[in-house]
């Protein structure tokens, strides 16, 4: 079969190439780079240097995998751990000795459930702290996926609050009312449950420092005619005493309760976590009342005739049975969450507010009472009553603790747990 052929056109010779007029137009500008949004893992480590994390308590799995990648480039410092409950009572514990919220970064599925034990003594001690938790990308949510576990669901009755992020843009919102819900009114944790597509989607939302909070309002000043009741209990009270609860370590009440103490002349005792409120080395306290209290403390608490509890709880350590506790005694009882108030004793007189702030403001309400002869029936049981203890037989605890005082004195820090020993 034939072709035919195109033909060429013959070329030119060349010739040396015209010079160019110099151009008028400026040269073209190089293309910049395109700025990529962070992830909403990126952005929410962001969040956590923007509220003053310095350490994160945690063990990786890959749910949570983007969220440890972002750590590398921040100043925050990861505290492995060996166990995910470890890092929920480290972080407890931080954030009982700084005030700080205490913060857990942990997998899906085992890594959460394994948190329900230090978030469940969070809420019940009012520690802050946030737990971030890896989950299960959002299409395979409520589909058995691997280690997919219902977090929020698992961990709503030991939270202050637990969240489910669906959209990375709602990162830093969530972020800024978890740490805000964990540590104003009676504080607690927060728990936010972080979709591995989520983290590792992009994050194009600001950072928020406005709240809206419309269904949230701790109370801060009591109500003057909850004080003024209180006020009219106190001066008919020949017996009084003031029961110092955890609320008024966080409160920082401590000085205004002394301040009350001294000026109704009334004994103080205080709960284990109240230790610290007030020093135990003056006239007046009686130290810790309950099980592992005094027994010179629980016989002034079950001799009164008017008691105090200020950012305290009534519980059963300090009650024993109910129906013998205080028999006959006025009750007021001052705390930030007004859920304690009637669930275990229904006081005479219930003052909902921040416990340095109600106290400040009862002071000037207050006169001296009538408790000469009821200081004197209590130093009786002191005497009668002392903590002793001999020091044949071998070396105990006690005279370990006797040694330790007088070296360290109130500069050595002593770490005991619950209980006696």
């Amino acid at each position: 079969m034939s072709t035919s052929r195109i033909p060429i056109p013959s070329q030119p010779e060349p010739t040396a190439p015209l010079a160019k007029a110099p151009s008028t137009s400026p040269a073209p500008a190089k293309a910049s780079p395109v700025a990529l949004a962070p992830t909403g893992a990126e952005k929410l480590i962001r969040c956590l240097e923007r509220e003053g994390v310095e350490y994160i308590f945690g063990l990786s799995g890959g749910a949570a995998m983007p969220i440890f990648d972002a750590l590398v480039d921040s100043k925050i410092k990861l505290i492995l751990v060996r166990h995910e409950q470890g890092a929920t009572h480290m972080a407890d514990g931080y954030a009982r000795s700084t005030g700080r919220p205490g913060v857990v970064l942990v997998t899906s599925g085992p890594g959460a459930t394994n948190t329900v034990t230090g978030l469940l003594t969070a809420l019940m001690d009012s520690v802050p702290m946030i737990v971030l938790t890896g989950q299960t990308i959002s299409p395979m949510l409520g589909k058995d996926a691997f280690q997919e576990a219902d977090v929020t669901g698992i961990t709503y009755p030991v939270v202050k609050h637990s969240y489910l992020v669906k959209n990375a843009n709602d990162i830093p919102r969530i972020a800024r009312e978890a740490f805000h819900l964990a540590t104003t009114g009676r504080p607690g944790p927060v728990l936010i449950d972080l979709p591995k597509d989520i983290t590792s989607g992009p994050c194009t939302a600001d950072f928020v420092d406005k709240l809206d909070l419309p269904g949230y309002h701790p109370p801060g000043k009591a109500d003057p005619a909850a004080l003024r009741k209180a006020a009219t209990l106190l001066a008919k009270a020949k017996k009084p005493v003031l029961y110092v609860g955890h609320g008024a370590v966080i409160s920082g009440a401590g000085p205004a309760v002394l301040r009350l103490a001294e000026k109704l002349q009334s004994p103080i005792v205080n709960t284990l976590l109240g230790k610290g409120a007030v020093p135990e080395d003056g006239p007046l306290h009686q130290g810790m009342l309950g099980m592992h209290g005094t027994a010179y403390a629980n016989k002034t608490v079950m001799n009164c005739d008017c008691i105090v509890a200020i950012g305290a709880r009534w519980d059963d350590r300090i009650t024993g049975k109910l129906s013998e506790f205080c028999v006959g005694a006025s009750k007021i009882h001052i705390d930030v969450d007004a859920s304690e108030f009637n669930k275990i004793v229904r006081p005479d007189a219930a003052i909902a507010g921040d416990a340095r702030l109600a106290v400040e403001d009862l002071l000037p309400m207050v006169t001296k009472c009538d408790s000469e002869a009821w200081l004197q029936e209590i130093a009786g049981w002191r005497k009668q009553y002392p903590l002793k203890y001999t020091k044949k037989g071998g070396l105990k605890a006690q005279y370990v603790l006797d040694r330790l005082d007088k070296l360290g004195g109130r500069d050595c820090i002593l770490t005991t747990d619950v209980g006696q020993h």
